[in-house]
């Protein structure tokens, strides 16, 4: 599936955006991926992130790192956001946004995850997560909104997440 729309960025300006899915990795082929962000779950509640210095919730997610896989960034963002460990992820899709001064091009994953130990606060002062919080998939557009994007990402991160339960038996 294909999804184009907008977002509105931090600094107030409309940017295009396309969304696809894709199954795996190896769909993404040469593209420098430049962000990641996860749907996580822990049981049936879904993670959401809040970082201050932004003033909004996400899922986690944050900059690919040289060097770094996708699958790679994502664990780390996850544990850095959450003190969460990934044990399970799949890629759900892909975000194009289109900024003035060049493209940027993002996945997203499903990931299944189980905390490590409480959480204190991300390492990163100035705009690291503040706070976490594990809610009802149901209960998201409380915390944020991405419109029919966020929409498919949810329905799909939802399948793909009870497949990755089915193939494994419960892991939690």
């Amino acid at each position: 599936m294909e999804i184009k729309s907008t977002l509105i960025n931090r600094s107030g300006q409309t940017l295009a955006t396309e969304y696809r899915d894709i199954d795996s990795v190896e769909e993404v082929g040469n593209k420098k991926v430049h962000g990641v962000h996860a749907f996580c779950f822990v049981g049936d509640k879904l993670v959401v992130v809040y970082a201050a210095a932004k003033g909004y919730w996400t899922p986690p997610g944050g900059g690919v790192e040289a060097g770094e896989t996708v699958e790679e960034a994502t664990a780390r963002e996850v544990q850095e956001e959450t003190n969460m460990r990934v044990l399970k992820q799949r890629p759900i899709g892909t975000l194009t946004v289109f900024e003035p001064e060049e493209t940027k091009f993002q996945v997203r994953s499903v990931c299944i995850v189980e905390p490590i130990g409480p959480f204190v606060a991300d390492a990163d002062p100035d705009e690291g997560v503040t706070e976490i919080k594990l809610i009802d998939p149901a209960d998201i557009k409380k915390y944020f909104d991405w419109g029919e994007i966020g929409d498919h990402m949810l329905r799909r991160a939802l399948e793909i997440k009870g497949q990755m339960e089915a193939e494994a038996g419960p892991m939690l």
